[in-house]
C-alpha cells in the first residue's frame, strides 16, 4: 500500500490543449507567423503548484492514516468481503491541507498565454501542428503537456487546391481569340502570369503551368503544377459585318 501511496503522489504530466486556427489560402500556400492567444492551466504562482495554503502544511489524513486507502466490509449473502477504496476524506493522497485560495488546492490556475507559432509551407485543411510544451501544466512540478494546432484554410475565390500540391483556376477568352490564340493574364499563387494559349484551342481545354502550385509540406523545394481551364464565350448575336467574316471563314475551312 505504501508503493501505490507514492504513486499517487508523485508528479503527473499535463493534458494537452488543442487551438483551431484559421489562415488565408496564401498563407497556407507559402506559410506564415503566427500569434497564438491561447488558454492552459499554469503552475499557481501563490502557492507555488502544492495547492497549499501559503503558511500552512499537509497533515497525515486522520481517516486513512496516510495510507490513501480504506478497507471496508461488505455483506453479501456469500458471506463477507473487504474492499478497498481511495479514501474519500484525502482524495487518496494520504495528506488532508487547507487549499491555496488561488487555485483551489489544484495547484494550476487558467491563464492565457501569447505563443509564437511557425505555420510551414504547404499545410492544408486539417493539419495538425505540435507545440511541444505548451499544454496544460503538470501537477506536483510534472511536466506540461503539448499544444496541437488544427489548421482551417480559407477558400480563394479564383484558386482551388487538391491532390494537395497543385491548383486548378479558369480563364475565360471569346471565340476569336480561341480560333486565333492569344496570351492571357492568369493570377497564380505567385502573383498574376502571362499565359500563352495555342491557336485552335477547344473549350473546356486544359493548360498546365508548371511549378506554379503549393509546396509540398516538408519538402517546400517541391512544388505542385497548376492546371488551366479554357472557357470560350460564344455571342449569342453578332452584327452584319461580324456575321459576313465569319461565314467568310466557314466558306474558307470548306
Amino acid at each position: 500500500m505504501g508503493g501505490r501511496q507514492s504513486q499517487r503522489n508523485r508528479p503527473t504530466q499535463g493534458d494537452d490543449e488543442r487551438f483551431d486556427l484559421q489562415i488565408e489560402f496564401l498563407e497556407a500556400v507559402f506559410g506564415c507567423e503566427k500569434e497564438l492567444d491561447c488558454m492552459r492551466l499554469e503552475e499557481c504562482g501563490e502557492c507555488t503548484g502544492s495547492g497549499v495554503k501559503a503558511g500552512t502544511s499537509p497533515k497525515t489524513c486522520g481517516t486513512c492514516g496516510g495510507q490513501g486507502q480504506v478497507v471496508a466490509t461488505v455483506r453479501t449473502p456469500l458471506g463477507n468481503f473487504q474492499q478497498v477504496t481511495a479514501c474519500n476524506a484525502c482524495g487518496g493522497s494520504g495528506q488532508t491541507f487547507t487549499p491555496c485560495s488561488a487555485c483551489g488546492g489544484d495547484g494550476r490556475v487558467r491563464r492565457s498565454k501569447r505563443i509564437s507559432l511557425r505555420v510551414p509551407a504547404g499545410v492544408d485543411s486539417g493539419s495538425r501542428l505540435r507545440v511541444r510544451g505548451e499544454g496544460n501544466a503538470g501537477r506536483k512540478g510534472g511536466p506540461p503537456g503539448d499544444l496541437y494546432v488544427f489548421v482551417g484554410v480559407k477558400d480563394d475565390p479564383d484558386l482551388k487546391r487538391f491532390e494537395s500540391i497543385n491548383v486548378s483556376s479558369t480563364v475565360t477568352i471569346p471565340y476569336t481569340k480561341a480560333i486565333l490564340g492569344t496570351t492571357q493574364k492568369v493570377r497564380t499563387v505567385d502573383g498574376t502570369v502571362d499565359l500563352k494559349i495555342p491557336a485552335g484551342v477547344q473549350p473546356g481545354a486544359t493548360l498546365l503551368m508548371a511549378k506554379r502550385g503549393v509546396p509540398k509540406l516538408g519538402q517546400p523545394n517541391v512544388r505542385g503544377d497548376q492546371y488551366v481551364t479554357v472557357k470560350v464565350t460564344i455571342p449569342k448575336s453578332v452584327s452584319g459585318k461580324e456575321k459576313e467574316l465569319v461565314e467568310e471563314l466557314e466558306g474558307l475551312s470548306n
